[in-house]
């Protein structure tokens, strides 16, 4: 792992473990930047002040790294979160929808869960993951909230893996390139 770009000013945490969770992925391990209590402040703040001036309804949050950095920025902006889960974690009857996407080693089904007395049709939705590799994740949901009728003013990541991607869209703290 290279690091191309670090927008953090806290000393740089990352860990990486070779062939996990299949062989030839490098997995890269966010937890060091979550165990510091002000590499998180951090973290949440530039999140903040990169979404302040959107009109977020919902910070929408895939399972389940996203949910570590997620809930603390939306807890700042005063909005509301949605947990994306893999598929069979929600009771049927709270699923909205059911996707199915390609990810680096393999396919995963995801689903979104019903809100609370309103539907997905002209809110505002912004996600926020760990990590951006070959953007499917995120490719996959915001068309499901599109689908729905959202409207998805954006997405970030903590860590953009971005030769994988090229994505000049996505909001980013730290841009690595797999290169060693």
């Amino acid at each position: 792992m290279k690091i191309l770009d670090n927008k953090l000013k806290s000393e740089l945490n990352l860990r990486t473990q070779l062939n996990f969770p299949t062989e030839g992925i490098e997995f890269i391990d966010i937890t060091p930047l979550i165990l510091q209590k002000d590499v998180l402040d951090e973290i949440t703040g530039m999140f903040v002040e990169e979404l302040k001036d959107k009109s977020i309804d919902y910070l929408v949050l895939p399972e389940a790294r996203g949910f570590l950095f997620g809930t603390a920025v939306a807890d700042r902006l005063k909005c509301g979160v949605i947990p994306v889960r893999k598929k069979g974690k929600l009771p049927p009857d709270y699923v909205e929808t059911t996707f199915e996407y390609e990810k680096e080693y393999g396919k995963d089904v995801f689903e979104l869960p019903k809100l609370v007395d309103e539907s997905y049709d002209g809110k505002g939705f912004y996600i926020i993951d760990d990590i951006y590799a070959t953007g499917n994740t995120i490719k996959a949901l915001k068309k499901a909230i599109e689908d729905l009728g959202g409207n998805v003013l954006g997405y970030g990541c903590v860590v953009n893996i971005s030769p994988l991607n090229n994505d000049k869209e996505v909001f980013s703290l730290i841009e690595i390139s797999e290169e060693i």
